[in-house]
């Protein structure tokens, strides 16, 4: 397995492509999710994902601060069906959080799904304000101090 990061401008046709596929599978067709994934923040963050012999198996995306939030940001956190239960979103999140700390110092805002939280908790993560629905799922701002 290999992790590989990159910035928009460095990625390649075919890996966009693979990025978008994996997204829609789990947020939208997966989660019974029907919106639109491109949110036109794709173009400033960097990705960061990991691949096997079959492809993409894992990826995250990271916000600069002032792009979704004041903070730098993690988000769209995702592992292929493939190749759950094998501890790929904690190296995810690990390796990501990792580069924010790396490239932005300051605090990492997430907007974590409910069911998820305490495995953001695990790293630090703590709730800020009150659950909300995002995209019909329920949600939490969290963040992660310095």
């Amino acid at each position: 397995m290999k992790w590989t990061t990159k910035s928009w401008s460095e990625l390649t046709k075919d890996e966009l492509y693979d990025i978008l596929h994996l997204r829609q599978e789990v947020f939208c067709v997966e989660q019974d999710c029907p919106y639109i994934d491109c949110d036109y923040h794709d173009q400033t963050s960097t990705h960061i994902w990991a691949t096997d012999d079959a492809g993409i198996i894992a990826y995250t995306r990271i916000a600069p601060p002032g792009e979704i939030y004041k903070e730098v940001s993690i988000g769209r956190v995702i592992t292929a069906m493939r190749a759950r239960r094998i501890g790929l979103g904690k190296e995810a999140m690990e390796f990501s959080i990792a580069y924010c700390r790396e490239h932005y110092p300051g605090p990492i805002r997430i907007m974590a799904q409910s069911y998820l939280l305490e495995f953001y908790e695990s790293y630090g993560f703590e709730r800020e304000g009150k659950e909300f629905l995002e995209d019909g799922l329920p949600h939490w701002e969290m963040v992660l101090g310095v």
